[in-house]
């Protein structure tokens, strides 16, 4: 699986296209609609949608227009496996910095996008609307039953290993 990473909006949101034997999957459309169509290379089957917030939306509407492909986001997804062409996943509800954050685990790859629900050294603000420390630390928790050698793309910065986290991550300790 190849995956290409664009960085766009003002808050320099990740934005994510996975393509596989000319199949095409985006995660996050966050802003910039011209710059993420520049860049997808084969048939677009799914948009997957980490959490709500403008900057990880900011372009579905007009990819949707576009390419006519189904939406996966928390209001339709339940927490198990999923197979869309040739692209295997698990969704992992993972709430806290928002009551619809999800983890797409491409069990395969042994890769995650995790949205703002894990960065670099930290994780996602749970200050704002729907926001909640408890069900972050409870997603936490969750999620350090994984593998410590998957790779961890997040929504915004660099990536990481879930390993990494584990030990350097102020949250999870």
């Amino acid at each position: 699986m190849k995956i290409d990473k664009i960085v766009v909006g003002p808050l320099q949101e990740n934005c994510y296209i996975l393509t596989k034997n000319n199949k095409v999957i985006i995660i996050d459309p966050g802003d910039e609609y011209s710059k993420i169509k520049e860049k997808i290379n084969g048939e677009v089957i799914a948009i997957l949608i980490t959490h709500s917030h403008f900057d990880h939306v900011g372009a579905l509407e007009e990819l949707h227009k576009e390419y006519f492909s189904p939406i996966y986001q928390n209001e339709n997804l339940k927490e198990q496996d999923y197979e869309i062409e040739d692209f295997k996943f698990k969704v992992i509800k993972t709430y806290g910095h928002t009551n619809d954050s999800v983890t797409y685990y491409f069990y395969e790859e042994n890769i995650m996008f995790t949205g703002d629900f894990i960065f670099k050294e930290s994780v996602g603000r749970t200050d704002l609307p729907t926001g909640n420390i408890n069900e972050m630390n409870m997603s936490i928790q969750k999620i350090s039953e994984y593998s410590d050698d998957i790779l961890i793309y997040p929504g915004h910065g660099d990536s990481t290993t879930l390993g990494y986290e584990k030990k350097n991550n102020y949250y999870f300790n």
